[in-house]
């Protein structure tokens, strides 16, 4: 039975295919205007032109297509695990010494990267991305301006970043880095002689840890030659929202810890940078016994 509603107006409407487009003719004002939601817009940032809704596709055939493409991931997942972890056998991984994890010889490469800076908030350092000579390595560049946007609200400005996207399996689920056989983080790099930070992001719990990160120094010589830089893992420092908290503690290498990994340089310097990055990958260094070399506190 259709279900009659009298608007204020004296019309009436009832419950078929004409329903949803006179209540959103009626709740569309009232949608835009509303204080339900935040209307804070970062400076720099454009505005919304269409509601969030209003952006999807939907396609059948694109929906067939794309349920194929993640049944062919999930069914290759699933060889991998029963191969051994990391998808070779355990033989393998158990003598494992190096992993290369990330290198970039094509656009595809840079791809898995996102890079960003203080533009995001009004400031006006710039960053860019792209394949460098032979397309033999990664060449991140840019200018860094420490000026403070003058918008009453930002105190600090002058760093530009680039962060490694999180790895995603079949059907958009996390997926997680397995660095537990590995107490080291190796680099081949070239840099221009100025400082830049290390950091290693993990996936939080609870809602209020999203901004923990575990970070470090990486000091690049300058000059034409190339450097190998080894970072162990025992070197990170805790810190949250920018600060360095006191209660510190190791890095966590199994399966549940890792989601990105990123380099910020900040160094309070205006002007020009470049940072040329090879590959980036895991040593196991049997030399290296240091659990960890912050000092810890124990909880009453």
């Amino acid at each position: 039975m259709a279900l009659a509603v009298m608007l204020p107006n004296g019309a009436s409407f009832c419950g078929g295919c004409c329903r949803h487009k006179v209540l959103l003719s009626l709740l569309g004002p009232l949608l835009s205007n509303s204080k339900l939601y935040s209307s804070y817009r970062r400076p720099g940032a454009e505005p919304k032109k269409k509601l969030s809704w209003q952006n999807a596709d939907f396609s059948f055939k694109k929906g067939i297509d794309h349920l194929k493409t993640q049944l062919s991931l999930l069914k290759k997942e699933t060889q991998d695990y029963l191969r051994g972890p990391g998808g070779h056998p355990l033989s393998q991984h158990l003598l494992e010494q190096t992993r290369v994890l990330w290198q970039f010889r094509s656009q595809e490469d840079l791809n898995k990267w996102v890079i960003s800076s203080d533009m995001e908030v009004g400031g006006k350092s710039k960053v860019h991305i792209k394949l460098g000579r032979n397309n033999q390595a990664a060449l991140l560049y840019g200018t860094l301006n420490t000026e403070v946007p003058r918008d009453g609200e930002t105190k600090y400005s002058g760093y530009c970043s680039m962060r490694s996207k999180p790895a995603v399996g079949s059907f958009n689920r996390k997926k997680y880095y397995d660095w537990s056989n590995f107490n080291s983080l190796y680099l081949r790099v070239r840099g221009d002689g100025r400082p830049w930070m290390v950091n290693i992001y993990t996936d939080p719990y609870f809602s209020h840890q999203k901004d923990d990160l575990y970070s470090y120094f990486m000091f690049t010589r300058g000059g034409p030659y190339w450097e190998e830089i080894k970072i162990p893992f025992s070197k990170f420092f805790f810190s949250s929202r920018g600060r360095i908290q006191d209660n510190q503690h190791p890095v966590g290498l199994d399966k549940a810890s890792f989601l990105t990994l990123g380099f910020t340089i900040g160094d309070k310097v205006d002007g020009p940078f470049q940072l040329e990055i090879d590959f980036i990958g895991l040593l196991n260094d049997r030399a290296h016994r240091e659990e960890f070399a912050y000092e810890t506190y124990g909880k009453n």
